[in-house]
């Protein structure tokens, strides 16, 4: 039989397949090859005759993460706010260009819009071609088209701890009554409730995570990215790569340079430029990726 890995919890994976979920170990060749089955995995395995489920083959990924332990996955949601707590576009954009490292669809999803419509950060993502849906938990404003973009994908949910990714779950569909916690008046951020990697079937051949532990998403991708190579994960630039007087231009401060350019005329968003320079000039510092 083959299905999908929507939870892996003290050596167990329980796999999805024709709307049942199967309890399996993996077969011991796994561990003598060194590699583990992640969630999101599309997997073969058999039920024995004394009803317990091997997992036997893994097949191939388009992706796997580390932090969080997850595969194939499709969309990455980044749950942003306006609103105590508020959102760092910096936070976005790093996850951007995770997403386009491993070849993930970025969906910006800004939650509490029924306090704050965050036009500023509906702007910069909009212009920069990302899909861009403005929600409210709290009022159902927006659920059904962020659920409908969704469909026929694996999607992480990831963002800074409190903009509502868990509420954001619930809406989705209430059957899951994830724990949700309240924001820190001090700190002005949530703590994160999610304690494993879990994927939620919401119909539609439809599936989503919620991760736990944001600041450390996937650091170990973001420190394999050489500094040439970043100009390619912000997909404004790419049109105007080539078009420098500079075969090696960096797009920072060269005379000629058709990005800055395009910066000056407004073609392209300048917190996404400032997000690149960031990045560009930090990328030397072997934890610069966990900046808050």
């Amino acid at each position: 039989m083959e299905g999908t890995i929507v939870k892996a919890l003290s050596g167990f994976y329980y796999v999805s397949c024709d709307e049942q979920v199967y309890e399996c170990k993996a077969r011991g060749k796994f561990r003598l090859d060194g590699t583990s089955p992640l969630v999101g995995d599309k997997v073969n395995f058999a039920i024995d005759q004394n009803g317990k489920g091997f997992i036997e083959k893994v097949f191939d990924r388009k992706n796997s993460f580390i932090r969080p332990a997850v595969a194939n996955i499709d969309a990455l949601v980044f749950v942003a706010a306006n609103t105590n707590p508020v959102t760092d576009p910096f936070l976005i954009d790093r996850v951007s260009v995770i997403a386009e490292e491993a070849g993930c669809e970025l969906l910006v999803c800004i939650n509490k819009v029924d306090i704050d419509p965050a036009d500023g950060l509906y702007t910069i993502y909009t212009g920069s071609g990302f899909t861009t849906l403005r929600t409210s938990a709290a009022t159902g404003l927006g659920i059904a088209k962020l659920k409908a973009a969704l469909k026929g994908k694996i999607s992480a949910f990831t963002g800074n701890s409190g903009v509502g990714k868990s509420s954001i779950l619930n809406s989705i569909v209430p059957e899951f009554n994830i724990e949700v916690a309240a924001v820190s008046s001090k700190l002005g951020r949530g703590k994160h409730t999610t304690r494993h990697v879990e994927l939620y079937d919401i119909g539609d051949d439809a599936f989503i995570a919620d991760t736990p532990g944001f600041a450390s998403f996937d650091i170990e991708m973001m420190q394999t990215i050489d500094k040439q190579e970043l100009q390619y994960d912000f997909r404004e630039f790419k049109k105007y790569i080539g078009n420098c007087r500079f075969n090696d231009c960096a797009h920072m401060k060269e005379p000629g340079c058709a990005v800055t350019e395009a910066l000056q005329r407004g073609e392209i968003q300048q917190s996404r430029y400032q997000s690149y320079k960031r990045l560009y000039e930090l990328s030397a510092q072997n934890n610069f990726w966990e900046t808050k």
